[in-house]
């Protein structure tokens, strides 16, 4: 069993459990492949975690709530996850290359370390083949 994730939300709800869902698959041995798209794609330029900080309107009421509970256990922060699994496990980052190209992203070195490569929509498709895909 392998595990692909398609990440489009730029979002900080949306970021949490694409950390969890990678560090728990790579500790289970379970390959994980993500393909970063759209809006998530501002979270992985060159420091780009410090862009995932928005949440959605509809629960800013609770975001002061998640914020101490996540400080409160000392939860790593997605970015921290991502990398422990790349640590870990056999887990790829692709950014989408339809995206680098509307955001004006020239190559690779202009995305955070953690990105593996960029790569279209069908190669990362058929890559996948197979496995399990979740869409964040």
């Amino acid at each position: 069993m392998a595990l692909s994730i398609i990440m489009f939300s730029g979002t900080a709800d949306k970021f949490i459990p694409l950390g969890v869902l990678t560090q728990t698959a790579a500790n289970l041995g379970v390959p994980v492949s993500i393909f970063v798209t759209g809006w998530a794609l501002a979270g992985f330029l060159k420091d780009g975690q410090k862009n995932v900080n928005r949440m959605p309107v509809e629960f800013a009421d609770m975001v002061p709530m998640l914020e101490k509970g996540m400080h409160d256990i000392k939860a790593p922060s997605w970015y921290e996850m991502l990398k422990s699994a790349k640590e870990i496990g056999d887990v790829k980052i692709y950014a989408c290359s339809l995206m680098t190209e509307i955001f004006k992203i020239k190559s690779k070195e202009q995305l955070d370390g953690i990105v593996d490569d960029i790569v279209g929509a069908a190669s990362f498709m058929q890559q996948s083949g197979q496995n399990q895909i979740i869409f964040i």
